[in-house]
């Protein structure tokens, strides 16, 4: 539905975006993460028809942005991060304001209007003016707009900033409904957003793609780990370590610790990669060892790399990466003038 290949948006001198190329599919949400002034929003608005990119192509299904962007337009429901409501009118005149402009047919506007009022939780307040309305009630009032002509890709960006907690999962569950028949990007700087509704993520740090797929796949590509804690009763030090040899091959453990915890038990740790692959170590596999070993388990604990260890990692990695680059891009530059002057 969404084909980004190898854009780049420059302003001025300044690069916003970097050769970024990226793919949505079909009834697909995908959480683009990034730092404040990674880029995300100047994609965005570059899918949108509101920016052209300065190199590379964007297609919204099918359709060329650069060649076409009135039809984008048709093919999408934006929402900014800034709602674009008029605060003067009731609910219900903006939203048939905006199915006047969204060029909707006379005979299909009502149901239409309706319609978006329903899957938003608007009919309390659909004959209140916008400005009277809670900042929960106009980020829902900036969702039916976006969902009001039934486009088949929605464009979020932070739909859920400045809400409280219950009309953050008010706002998720809707997402997650319409993430089941249409093709979603959602920006935001809230982690669990993404874990409780995408599929996908894509995270972009400095203007380039730092990392894309499932967080699963992500992790995997890491040098990252699951951790584990157990407490066995009935071993000793010794016995474990021996014992510890036939859980898993030694290349799938690592950061082994063993302590003892008093008579007769063991407190155990260790990592196991986390590369989605399914060969990995699993309470399932860690409790058959236990038993065949004929040891009881006390405790066990596990914990899995999280999307925040893995934005925090690649977000520095990339700004790193990048710093290194430009300082030696500097240096060369450096040379070349010295070498010119020299000649």
């Amino acid at each position: 539905m969404i084909t980004v290949q190898n854009i780049t948006k420059r302003y001025g001198t300044f690069e916003a975006v970097k050769d970024v190329s990226f793919t949505v599919g079909q009834d697909q949400v995908l959480g683009f993460l990034g730092p404040n002034g990674a880029g995300k929003t100047t994609v965005m608005k570059i899918l949108t028809g509101y920016h052209f990119p300065t190199k590379g192509e964007a297609l919204v299904d099918g359709v060329s942005v650069q060649d076409n962007p009135v039809e984008v337009k048709k093919r999408i429901g934006y929402l900014p991060e800034s709602v674009p409501v008029y605060g003067d009118l009731t609910v219900d005149e903006y939203l048939s304001f905006i199915a006047d402009a969204r060029l909707i047919a006379r005979t299909e506007r009502r149901n239409a209007r309706e319609a978006a009022i329903a899957s938003c939780g608007l009919e309390q307040v659909v004959s209140k003016k916008i400005e009277t309305l809670s900042k929960g009630y106009k980020q829902r009032v900036g969702l039916a707009q976006a969902i009001i002509h039934d486009p088949a890709i929605l464009i979020l960006d932070e739909p859920t900033s400045g809400l409280d907690p219950n009309q953050i999962i008010e706002i998720r569950s809707l997402i997650k409904r319409l993430g089941k028949r249409k093709t979603v990007i959602l920006s935001t700087h809230i982690l669990q957003e993404v874990e409780a509704v995408c599929s996908q993520v894509l995270i972009i740090s400095d203007g380039r793609i730092a990392a894309q797929g499932t967080p699963e796949e992500i992790a995997g590509r890491l040098k990252g780990s699951d951790t584990w804690r157990l407490t066995l009763k009935g071993a000793d030090v010794d016995g474990v370590k021996e014992k510890l040899s036939r859980l898993a091959p030694a290349e799938r453990l690592s950061g082994i610790t063993l302590d003892a915890a008093g008579a007769g038990s063991v407190t155990l740790g260790f990592s196991t990669p986390a590369d989605g692959t399914g060969q990995g170590v699993d309470g399932e596999r860690i409790f058959d060892w236990a038993v065949v070993e004929q040891l009881k388990i006390l405790g066990m604990n596990q914990k899995k790399i999280s999307l925040e260890d893995i934005f925090v990692r690649l977000t520095s990695e990339t700004r790193t990466a990048n710093a290194e680059a430009g300082a030696t891009a500097d240096v060369e530059g450096a040379e070349s003038a010295v070498k010119e002057e020299m000649e």
